[in-house]
């Protein structure tokens, strides 16, 4: 219980100055390191033609970011086709099978990073380094990107500006990605972890049988995985290995590279909303003021290259940083939802198996199946309930040994798809029900409902209920696809309710964009890779489209002043009524399916 308190308060103390770095970032005011990234971008905008500072609407940006994605798809399939050319290839791996490399490509462009293969024998360098790697990157960065445009859209004051999506991919790439991977890259190397170009290392063991050592570029893939809540690893049995993994250390550089931006998010968003209703102080002073002055308080619309892009707030309060207005009520439910969620991972590994017992063996460590000695079950329990509730899907131990009810939470997370989430996600998704919350909330009190200064209405509520409905429907409609097909029974490899916990897990994983699974099911075949390339690929465009839809809607409606009849929404008790929002649409969308899968399992092992 120390190791998982301690390693919670660390997060808490180093996510407060990550995401008051992202939040100059995201409004474009001045840091420290401006002289050289400025360049660099500089560099980049003149190479691709963009004007950073060329504002776009919703749908231009929405239209941007699906474009962008589409041509780098393209390019990434056709070099996992070609992968067996001579460069980089030191193992001679062969050219990826057609409908494989659709579901790794669509896999890593949407950032779920789910592998059907095996990496140290299914790719060559190349792909690890074009495809993957660079994937990794952009991926992420457009995720960000989105849910920045988004938060524009909700605290904004113009009509139709959200920022520009080349702009945003690169000054994320460069002052986000790019920089803290380099320092967590290096890390991980100082662990032990390699980064180099060899081919694979063949040793004689002391069995007298030859055993394979992967080599290759994995620190420098292990890092961005993290950062950019990507999943993906190198080797097939991902950061349970000591290659990917080698110590407790190594295993905190990645747990907090995986919790740090999509917590970071949650703190831009509270200092983006309360940085609008300073501007909004400051501007009914000026008009109140004798001569419509400045009137206290220093605000500057001026980036560092001169151009206007949002306020910067003279704050530098940490406490505000995190428990700033909406930001707080956010944080709050998402770390409600995950604390309950890891309480419960971390008990029922505890707890062992009782099919053990009942033969002799000692169950007073809990169940250590499918995990790491050097982790051991608090940290196993902590890595789990952290990558599927920040949309990794990395592992340090194989989820699908869980006890049926520790391989619940993971699952369970990944069906919230709002407990932070990777790459601003859970951020985007929490919001839409709190824009559900205050549209029940309304109706039980009488008043229209608003959210942010802005009234809720028949359009927006369309838009949420599609968003959220979304969700669900590709987890519910694949699985029963799965289990009523000749397709997909074949690659259920377990009998029983794990088998459907499987099938559950297989999409879950998908429509989150998360990657992890419950790896005993048979996937590298022509229906499980189409059809979880397509819960993919609508789990995570489909999603971003709309929220965009919702944030280009409210950006047009105007501010309505608050009354005392007004839902405060940056409150203790609203954070406890999104928890409760969230987890009742869990159990009536769910929980049938759950029954069926790992609590009847749970039922059946104790009985």
């Amino acid at each position: 219980m120390l190791q998982l308190a301690l390693t919670i308060i660390i997060f808490l103390i180093i996510v407060i100055p990550v995401g008051r770095y992202m939040y100059h970032i995201a409004t474009w005011n001045h840091t420290l390191a401006d002289p050289v990234f400025d360049r660099l971008d500089g560099v980049i905008y003149k190479i691709g033609g963009v004007n950073p500072h060329q504002g776009m609407n919703w749908k231009q940006y929405a239209l941007a970011l699906v474009g962008t994605n589409a041509v780098m798809v393209a390019i990434g399939y056709l070099i996992l086709r070609i992968q067996s050319v001579g460069i980089f290839n030191p193992n001679n791996i062969g050219n990826m099978e057609p409908t494989l490399a659709f579901n790794t490509i669509i896999s890593f462009m949407t950032n779920t990073n789910l592998q059907h293969y095996s990496g140290e024998s299914g790719l060559s360098y190349l792909s690890q380094m074009l495809v993957i790697i660079f994937m990794m990157f952009v991926s992420a960065a457009s995720g960000y990107a989105a849910c920045i445009a988004f938060i524009r859209g909700l605290t904004g004051k113009t009509k139709d500006d959200v920022g520009n999506f080349f702009a945003d991919l690169t000054r994320i790439t460069t002052r986000l990605l790019l920089p803290f991977s380099i320092v967590g890259g290096l890390l991980l190397v100082w662990q032990g972890v390699p980064q180099n170009f060899d081919s694979n290392v063949v040793l004689n063991t002391l069995e007298g049988t030859f055993q394979t050592i992967a080599m290759g570029p994995i620190a420098a893939l292990e890092i961005i995985k993290h950062l950019g809540t990507n999943g993906g690893g190198f080797l097939g049995a991902n950061s349970s290995t000591p290659l990917e993994n080698p110590t407790i250390i190594s295993d905190l550089i990645e747990l907090y590279s995986m919790m740090l931006f999509p917590g970071a998010c949650v703190i831009t968003f509270g200092k983006m909303v309360r940085g609008r209703r300073k501007k909004d102080d400051k501007d009914d002073d000026d008009k109140n003021s004798p001569k419509g002055g400045a009137s206290g308080g220093q605000l500057s619309t001026t980036s560092s290259a001169g151009t206007s892009h949002g306020p910067r707030l003279n704050d530098h309060s940490l406490t505000a940083a995190i428990y700033g207005w909406e930001g707080r009520t956010i944080f709050l439910a998402m770390g409600i939802i995950f604390l309950v969620g890891l309480s419960v991972c971390y008990w029922a590994e505890l707890q062992g198996n009782p099919a053990l017992a009942k033969i002799g063996l000692s169950q007073s460590m809990g169940s250590m199946e499918g995990k790491e000695v050097r982790f051991g079950i608090a940290q196993s329990a902590m890595f789990t309930t952290t990558t599927t509730s920040f949309t990794t899907g990395t592992v340090n131990n194989m989820h699908d040994t869980l006890t049926p009810l520790g391989g619940m939470i993971p699952l369970l997370h990944m069906m919230l798809n709002v407990v932070f989430g990777g790459k601003g996600v859970g951020l985007m998704n929490m919001i839409m029900y709190a824009i559900l919350a205050v549209f029940i909330c309304g109706l039980m009190i009488g008043r229209t409902p608003e959210y942010l200064g802005k009234k809720i209405e028949g359009r927006e509520m369309k838009l949420t209920a599609l968003c959220i409905i979304i969700h669900p429907f590709l987890i519910l409609f694949f699985s029963a696809l799965a289990v009523s097909t000749s397709g997909g029974l074949e690659g259920i490899t377990n009998p029983g309710f794990h088998g459907l916990s499987q099938v559950l897990y297989e999409y879950s994983s998908s429509a989150a964009n998360n990657g992890s699974g419950f790896e005993g099911l048979a996937d590298n075949t022509y229906f499980w890779n189409i059809t979880a390339g397509l819960a993919m690929f609508f789990g995570r465009y489909l999603s971003i489209v709309i929220q965009l839809a919702i944030a280009g809607s409210l950006m047009r409606k105007r501010f309505v002043n608050e009354t005392v009849g007004t839902l405060r929404t940056d409150t203790l008790s609203f954070a406890v009524i999104l928890v409760f929002v969230v987890y009742i649409f869990a159990a009536l969308t769910f929980f049938p399916a759950l029954a069926l899968g790992p609590i009847a399992e749970h039922l059946t092992l104790w009985a």
